[in-house]
């Protein structure tokens, strides 16, 4: 999809990548994009290894629980539910990136009539993609991480 992939085997041996259960998925979704269901935050302080977790640790733990709240039950998306998460989760990173040739070339793999829905594996590819090619990125990168 995207040029940047490698192909290995998905495994479920992590529960935050399992499927949320059927209740909590989506049918209409929510005000903010969000399908309806319990809150990430929530989501998130259930996972008791993550109490005391590292940032780094939580913000990947969000990203696996926000995929699920869009997955279908076999923990995959279609490529237009994934445009549509990543328009309504991911707006301020791939903000004014619309003229840029990488940027085109991965939204058209996911405008394009196919039956091939993306894992979870993939969506990650793909958000690191994004995030790396992002004007965001550079902004994040001149904070000021001292006194």
């Amino acid at each position: 999809m995207c040029g940047c992939r490698t192909s290995v085997p998905s495994t479920k041996q992590y529960s935050v990548s399992q499927p949320a259960p059927a209740s909590t998925k989506k049918g209409p979704t929510a005000a903010a994009g969000m399908p309806k269901g319990i809150p990430i935050a929530k989501q998130l302080e259930s996972i008791k290894a993550l109490r005391k977790g590292s940032d780094l640790e939580k913000a990947f733990a969000t990203a696996a629980l926000v995929y699920n709240s869009y997955a279908d039950p076999e923990s995959k998306l279609s490529k237009a539910e994934t445009k549509s998460l990543l328009q309504s989760q991911f707006g301020q990173f791939i903000q004014g990136q619309e003229n840029k040739p990488k940027y085109q070339e991965i939204i058209s793999s996911l405008d394009e009539e196919s039956e091939n829905k993306i894992n979870f594996e993939d969506f990650m590819i793909l958000l690191v993609s994004l995030t790396l090619m992002s004007d965001l990125l550079q902004e994040i990168k001149n904070v000021k991480t001292t006194k």
